[in-house]
């Protein structure tokens, strides 16, 4: 080893093992990457690989960036009094308990900086989104997966998984990235059974894609479980992923803890206009949500007369099943079709397929057709 390698090794020997343990996390593959990887033109790549809205954001977003683009000299408003303003009156709950991230997944990363220590457990299931372990370990605490049952989580198997150590408890609903669900009562059901002092984080980045019928009153549980606390995205139905915008909705005591550890600027000042148009845009986002159930349909449609297994969703995926699907995903790859391999997630026999617009879910499935000669 060279004598400056030899150096960078003792400098990073410094930071602690839990550290330096982790892998880090793999979004999917970009269009551009995929483009240089195998010479293929950037117009012909399609990716269904990260859950994001095909349709991109609506029109009065694209207008309100538009005319926000000359302020961007100027810090963001660091309170995001604004957007804050707006999610009070969507949700009916107070500014004061409302937490903005750089995406939902700052949100979730700042449960973790105020309440788990090294030594402390984080409950979570087998197959849920990987940053759940990752935030644990980030933080030195132990993680403690509960197997899966039937793919989702086993809600009884969790309650029974926490002990005096546990501080906090991850349920994502839907599931990323296996699309399962847990109705309504079940999930309060399990709320009660959650000591007072564990807080329960309810990830719910897919909720715009449920039926009406099928979503919870999660944020008026906040009112009897001021352990709870409530994620929410404007990454995927709103279609904002490249902007990073998410939000927590919590008790204020809690919030208040999370405000002491989020960054003074995380949510940028174009981000912050983009989702007080998108929040305002209800249309747009209904019209999202009934494009992905057609979408998904076809879907299912297609791979039932394949014979290729998947797991029913609730969200704006399919977790299928290929069998060697590290193959499959770099013959797809080939045919300019980017899809997300789930190994990470214990699942290396299952691809992730995002519901994309009609001509892309028809180019995946031909794409399909040809790798697996059906």
């Amino acid at each position: 080893m060279k004598p400056d390698e030899l150096a960078a090794a003792r400098v990073a020997s410094l930071a602690p093992d839990y550290v330096r343990r982790i892998a880090p996390y793999t979004p999917g593959k970009p269009i551009e990457e995929l483009a240089r990887d195998y010479g293929l033109p950037t117009d012909s790549i399609i990716k269904l690989a990260s859950n994001e809205n095909p349709r991109g954001p609506s029109g009065k977003v694209r207008e309100a960036i538009a005319g926000a683009v000359a302020g961007i000299t100027r810090y963001p408003d660091g309170n995001g009094f604004d957007l804050k303003q707006a999610l009070a009156a969507r949700y009916g709950v107070g500014s004061e308990q409302i937490v903005l991230g750089n995406g939902s997944n700052d949100v979730l990363e700042l449960a973790t900086q105020a309440f788990l220590r090294p030594g402390d457990e984080a409950v979570y299931s087998q197959h849920a989104f990987i940053v759940y372990p990752l935030a644990t370990q980030a933080r030195g605490a132990v993680g403690i997966e509960v197997p899966a049952r039937d793919y989702g989580h086993d809600l009884d198997a969790m309650a029974k998984a926490i002990t005096a150590q546990t501080r906090i408890v991850f349920i994502a609903n839907p599931n990323n990235p296996t699309g399962t669900w847990w109705p309504p009562a079940a999930l309060k059901a399990f709320l009660d059974r959650v000591p007072r002092e564990v807080v329960v984080v309810l990830d719910e980045a897919y909720d715009e894609y449920l039926d009406a019928g099928q979503r919870s009153r999660s944020i008026a549980w906040i009112a009897e479980h001021p352990n709870l606390i409530v994620s929410r995205t404007f990454s995927k139905a709103y279609g904002l992923a490249g902007l990073r915008v998410g939000f927590g909705m919590m008790d204020a005591t809690l919030a208040d803890l999370l405000n002491r550890v989020r960054q003074p600027f995380n949510v940028n000042s174009l981000a912050q206009v983009a989702a007080l148009a998108a929040l305002a845009d209800a249309d747009y986002v209904a019209e999202s949500a009934e494009l992905n159930r057609a979408g998904m349909a076809a879907l299912c449609s297609a791979l039932d007369a394949m014979g290729v297994a998947y797991v029913p969703s609730h969200a704006n995926f399919l977790l299928i099943h290929v069998d060697d699907a590290a193959a499959v995903y770099e013959r797809l790859l080939r045919q300019g079709v980017i899809v997300r391999p789930v190994g990470g997630y214990g699942l290396p026999q299952h691809l992730r397929v995002t519901v994309g617009l009609p001509a892309e879910n028809e180019r995946f499935v031909a794409a399909l057709k040809n790798v697996l000669g059906r």
